[in-house]
């Protein structure tokens, strides 16, 4: 389960702002952010699928995925976390890439992706579970948005709360720089949970009252889940990347940041 909010096109300085929060089980091998072997692409890994939630690429491409809330689950489905890699490595426009995996987007789980091309001023929304099993894709508007186990801007609360404060804070800082790190801070940790009666009843109360806060810290079947990680990533109009990543490693958090100007791709 994973939930970020993002300003997409919508602010003079930045073009893409995104807060990600990913949660997993604690003992679920990942690396933290780092620039993948051939230093084109940024980003964590999960190390058991060998995919990302999140990343970018030195050529202004950005990618980032969360599941759906669901009952059913295929067994052997293929891992999720290989569509943003897939895309970064690509040279496909978004919709194309969309496209590309319309065709075998029943063989994973549910899944939402959101792939963007900075350079282009292209983004994506692709999911597998909007209607049923099928492929749904859709250029993605212009403002805030929100995202999380549902479709893209499902006003779940803690969707909404997380979508209002964002709001809030942008706001109060204006049209100029935004203290990224400041943001994540203020929004990114809140356990605050919803009422029972507001809980969507896909899986059971106990379990969706404890994953219905932004910050989720918790224990299923004596295995400690929750918030691993959170991510900000930035793009200011004149191509340059801030990624932020704050981690936790043997109960204590950890912080790392990259930052990086984009480069053309003349392929």
């Amino acid at each position: 389960m994973c939930i970020s909010v993002f300003l997409w096109q919508a602010h003079p300085l930045y073009p893409f702002l995104l807060l990600l929060n990913r949660d997993e089980y604690h003992d679920r091998p990942t690396e933290p952010l780092k620039w993948w072997e051939g230093g084109q692409i940024l980003g964590g890994k999960d190390v058991t699928g060998g995919g990302t939630w999140l990343a970018s690429s030195r050529y202004g491409r950005v990618a980032f995925v969360t599941n759906v809330r669901q009952v059913t689950q295929i067994s052997a489905a293929k891992s999720r976390g290989d569509l943003p890699i897939r895309f970064l490595q690509s040279n496909k426009t978004p919709m194309e890439f969309a496209e590309e995996i319309r065709s075998e987007a029943d063989q994973f789980n549910g899944f939402n992706l959101i792939i963007a091309d900075i350079v282009s001023m292209n983004m994506v929304y692709v999911t597998n579970r909007l209607k049923g099993d099928s492929c749904y894709m859709t250029e993605v508007a212009p403002g805030v948005h929100v995202l999380s186990n549902a479709c893209l801007d499902t006003p779940w609360p803690k969707a909404q709360r997380l979508e209002h404060g964002f709001k809030d804070l942008l706001d109060e800082y204006g049209v100029g720089q935004i203290p990224i790190n400041e943001m994540v801070d203020k929004l990114m940790g809140n356990t605050v949970k919803d009422d029972i009666s507001m809980l969507p009843n896909i899986y059971t109360p106990e379990f969706e009252y404890q994953m219905s806060s932004v910050f989720v810290n918790t224990v299923f079947a004596e295995r400690r889940y929750g918030t691993r990680s959170t991510s900000a990533l930035a793009v200011k109009v004149n191509g340059e990347v801030f990624f932020y990543e704050k981690h936790l490693e043997n109960d204590l958090w950890k912080e790392q940041t990259e930052s990086y100007m984009i480069e053309k791709n003349d392929e």
